[in-house]
């Protein structure tokens, strides 16, 4: 696979940059022109809480995926005339303690199938590459998240970090509704992945941007159930900055149910990143009313403090604007990776959460975790596990 593909975040790039892929895959097949390989991660762990609930009851539990996502998946490369490439990916997600294929967050249109069976759910994609940059079609990660992974203080990890309150609170006025005046986007993934979705990237100057469309597919208006998703990344010497913007419409009204935007800022100094990162989503209902509109704020500090070792001390403010009561959760994050050799890192994270009393929505939406803490509880959470990537 080619520089240009890694300059431009094109197949490889996006997949490793987010997922936490291994550099170097498993080849399965290679020609003169044509290289496919196997990529993967598992990732299981012990997660402790102290009070999962209001009655206060502790809980140990074992976790999928408390670094990274546990996935497996297949990609390629082919070189064609000059210096342009094809690829393809196929990404699956599942989880390591159940052996299940990991649910999705679509909403469900007429045709879909949202029982969690969705095999390629992070991305079935096929693009073309060159000097001219990098163009995806199909289901793909879009640019908006990836956007801030070198701003955000655990650059999304999938516990203790601001991931569940993108994902969140990108999910409620989109998927399965229940009342008929609630939006419905069925392209529309957790705000992370989106179907029937084109995107082009690219790196010029040292900003490295995507800009996606997906297309709503509903008769009468290009509009419904579209999506517009843009992200850049500019790094010189030892800043990072990061900004992003999307909107998504609902399906049948063609009103903005959805729209979010970020800003974000790396600073390194030596061994120490400093990092601070603010999102803000808002929902509405298919005639426009407000529902949520979140600000998520982190703040945090990389420390490698030996070789093997990295510890993150991070902070995070996430409070619902929209709620009638005061609906804040605050998070302080420590954890630390080690490295064990080739791809392998055991991590350890504690977290301490205090949350408002809140609805259910707020409760999810400023959550840094898959299962929220109780409302009105101080918590502790301590995940201890281990990532072997290939």
């Amino acid at each position: 696979m080619n520089n240009k593909i890694l300059k431009t975040l094109g197949a490889t790039a996006l997949l490793s940059s987010f997922a936490g892929t291994a550099a170097a895959d498993v080849v399965i097949a290679e020609t003169e022109t044509t290289k496919i390989s196997m990529f993967g991660i598992l990732d299981v762990g012990l997660l402790y809480q102290s009070n999962p609930s209001i009655e206060g009851e502790e809980n140990l539990t074992m976790e999928t995926s408390g670094l990274r996502q546990s996935v497996f998946g297949f990609k390629g490369n082919r070189q064609l005339d000059g210096s342009t490439s094809a690829f393809f990916n196929l990404e699956a997600h599942f989880d390591v303690d159940s052996g299940m294929l990991h649910g999705s967050g679509d909403a469900a249109g007429e045709a879909d199938d949202s029982s969690g069976t969705l095999l390629f759910r992070r991305q079935a994609n096929i693009g073309l590459t060159g000097d001219w940059g990098t163009v995806i079609a199909g289901r793909q990660y879009g640019p908006a998240l990836l956007a801030h992974l070198g701003t955000e203080p655990r650059v999304f990890k999938e516990q203790f970090s601001n991931l569940y309150s993108w994902a969140y609170s990108q999910l409620f006025s989109t998927v399965n509704p229940s009342d008929s005046e609630a939006g419905r986007n069925t392209n529309n993934d957790v705000g992370i992945f989106f179907k029937n979705a084109i995107q082009y990237r690219n790196n010029i100057g040292g900003i490295d941007f995507g800009i996606l469309y997906s297309f709503g597919g509903q008769e009468g208006s290009s509009k419904n159930g579209d999506v517009i998703a843009v992200g850049a990344s500019y790094g010189t010497g030892p800043v990072t900055l990061s900004g992003s913007y999307q909107i998504m419409s609902d399906q049948d009204t063609g009103e903005d149910v959805v729209e979010s935007f970020g800003i974000g800022a790396a600073y390194k100094i030596g061994a120490i990143d400093l990092k601070v990162n603010f999102l803000n989503t808002e929902n509405h209902d298919s005639l426009g009313n407000e529902i949520l509109d979140v600000d998520a704020l982190g703040l945090g500090v990389d420390y490698k403090w030996s070789e093997k070792n990295t510890m993150t001390v991070a902070y995070y403010i996430n409070e619902d604007n929209a709620a009638a009561d005061d609906a804040t959760t605050k998070s302080f994050v420590v954890s630390n990776e080690f490295t064990l050799g080739d791809s392998t890192t055991l991590y350890t994270a504690i977290a301490y959460v205090d949350a408002d009393e809140m609805g259910t929505i707020s409760q999810y939406a400023t959550s840094i975790v898959a299962a929220p803490a109780p409302v009105g509880e101080k918590t502790t959470l301590v995940n201890v596990g281990v990532n072997f990537a290939f």
